[in-house]
């Protein structure tokens, strides 16, 4: 990371708070499955915090995202609340889909968070749809399609892709290449040396970007919105990364090289963007500070998703069909 003086710190620090939200949530979320608190899928995206968290610094809570199951670092960076967020992993009443949805399914549209998608490939055309409505109202807002380098191979990301270019939809695909499609490496799978060069078949700017580095991805996000909101159409940017466990929680990572990993996580990016802000100026204390009020929005979102009830066996039949309006 290089400075950037054109980033206002409170931004930097702001981004630094999502990583830090979708850090310590994670290793929580792990914690209180190990412990047979919670019971349920779990996919960690350790590693890939400074994606989201700097997409999401660029987005309102007009602007939508789709992400996938193994999104919960995108729903916290856009702003899903952590009780909400638990209390649905959990399977609770009082989660943002009545605990019904769980991690594959959360849905949270007062934060723009519309879908979680457990089809693979499958955010990039709903993606579509949402900027196309936003293009006939009239209005400036922007959607993300958040998805893996495995996904780049399913033809819904080449007719999404093109659909987006034609009708210059305000839409923004954003590629969080880990390396891994779910348990095969990316060079057995894909033909392309980069996700991004496949861009230019669809006459949209494409830019393969160092995911681990907050700064480079704030600045190929903030272009990618202001062209979308400006008319100019969609962007796909690659962001290159590494996750730190296996595709699902419990996968022993064997398929990887010796030592990958290893290699990986001695680069963690939070820790790394935390030194680097103490280094360019932001005192320890405030770090410490909005790191003290997260394990608290923790405890609280632990606490309200352990305590709160499971839904009522009357939960089965209803979101299923539609309801007649009441009279």
């Amino acid at each position: 990371m290089t400075p950037d003086t054109r980033v206002d710190q409170a931004i930097l620090v702001d981004i630094y708070r999502r990583m830090a939200l979708i850090q310590r949530s994670d290793d929580r979320f792990r914690a209180v499955i190990k412990a047979g608190k919670i019971v349920a899928p779990y996919y960690s995206p350790r590693g890939q915090e400074a994606i989201p968290a700097a997409v999401s610094v660029n987005l309102t809570n007009e602007d939508t995202i789709c992400t996938i199951y193994r999104g919960i670092h995108d729903m916290l960076a856009k702003g899903v609340p952590s009780k909400l967020l638990w209390a649905e992993i959990a399977g609770k009443a009082t989660g943002t889909c009545k605990g019904k949805g769980g991690p594959m399914h959360i849905t949270h549209p007062e934060s723009g968070v519309m879908v979680t998608t457990g089809i693979v490939g499958s955010s990039m055309p709903i993606a579509n749809g949402l900027a196309l409505a936003a293009q006939i109202r009239g209005q400036k807002h922007v959607s993300v399609a958040y998805f893996g380098d495995g996904a780049s191979n399913i033809g819904a990301f080449h007719e999404a892709l093109n659909m987006a270019a034609v009708w210059k939809l305000p839409v923004i695909f954003v590629c969080q290449n880990n390396g891994y499609g779910e348990h095969t490496r990316y060079e057995l799978a894909t033909s392309a040396k980069q996700i991004s060069d496949r861009a230019a078949g669809y006459q949209m700017p494409g830019v393969t970007i160092d995911g681990n580095d907050p700064l480079a991805v704030y600045a190929a996000a903030r272009e990618a919105v202001s062209r979308a909101r400006a008319g100019e159409g969609p962007t796909l940017i690659e962001a290159k990364t590494f996750r730190f466990h296996g595709h699902v929680f419990g996968d022993a990572d064997a398929y990887m090289a010796p030592g990958e990993k290893e290699a990986a996580m001695a680069r963690d990016p939070v820790p790394r963007f935390r030194t680097w802000l103490i280094e360019g100026g932001v005192a320890e204390s405030e770090l410490a500070a909005l790191e003290s009020a997260i394990d608290r929005e923790i405890d609280d979102a632990v606490a309200f998703a352990l305590e709160s009830p499971v839904p009522d066996l009357s939960e089965l039949q209803r979101d299923v069909l539609a309801e007649e309006a009441a009279q």
